[in-house]
């Protein structure tokens, strides 16, 4: 049977009934933050303003998660196809993991957030990986929310990897052709340990995975919205899990 969902008269009784929600909440939530560049556009703004923008919505939404309990919630920050983009904004948004956790860091430790990564970040700015790195253990004993930053991501790129190194196990006999099956597959990826996600999100109006978590998304519940990330409020993150709670997961089964 499906939840219940309570009718709210004002964002804020939406708000509060979330964060003492005794409801089904996602526990893993994953997010394609699309929409700055445009956000910035339709300002006549140079793009880079709309990623400044974007950090300010991610903030909320942190806030948001953690308040709801929810157990992981992973960003798609940097793909491996955004360094097709010019260079100024590339370097733009790799100075932004650095800059965010400047200054939210001490925030997110006294919120019990441990903050994690998947992704390649061997080709990363020292800058860039050495901030990350340095967050990651400072809040590596949390057990509050899980915040994963997926940087240099491409789905693709990581299944071949993992293919790669399958193979290897197997010709140095670490590994047997029988015992491969999908768990141990999901083992060479990025996201091993990890719990596939429950929600997928997606601002800014289009509707594709655009290389992010194609295996693990396999029974996900997606959920688009036109608002562009900057724009994107903890109301429409309540949305989300609101229209999350009224649908039925049957995992190909009755």
């Amino acid at each position: 049977m499906p939840i219940k969902i309570p009718i709210f008269n004002n964002k804020q009784q939406r708000k509060d009934s979330f964060y003492d929600s005794e409801g089904t909440i996602p526990g893993h939530i994953a997010i394609i933050m699309d929409g700055n560049g445009r956000w910035a556009e339709k300002r006549s703004m140079p793009r880079i303003y709309g990623h400044k923008e974007g950090v300010s919505a991610l903030t909320k939404i942190v806030e948001a998660a953690v308040k709801c309990k929810v157990k992981m919630l992973t960003l798609y920050a940097f793909s491996t196809e955004n360094w097709k983009r010019p260079k100024s904004e590339i370097d733009y948004i790799l100075r932004l993991p650095k800059e965010f956790l400047h200054i939210y860091l001490p925030d997110l430790i006294s919120n019990n957030v441990r903050i994690s990564t998947i992704g390649d970040m061997k080709d990363l700015p020292a800058s860039t990986s050495e901030a990350v790195q340095y967050a990651m253990d400072r809040t590596r004993d949390n057990d509050g929310l899980q915040l994963n930053i997926a940087l240099n991501y491409g789905s693709r790129h990581e299944i071949v990897g993992a293919i790669k190194n399958i193979l290897t196990d197997i010709n140095n006999s670490a590994l047997s052709l029988d015992e491969l099956d999908e768990q141990k597959f999901s083992g060479y990826l990025y996201t091993e340990g990890l719990p596939e996600p429950d929600l997928l999100i997606r601002t800014g109006g289009e509707k594709r995975l655009s290389n992010f978590l194609l295996w693990q998304l396999a029974y996900t519940e997606f959920w688009f919205t036109d608002i562009l990330w900057p724009d994107f409020s903890q109301e429409e993150f309540f949305r989300a899990m609101e229209e999350y709670q009224r649908r039925q997961r049957r995992y190909g089964g009755i």
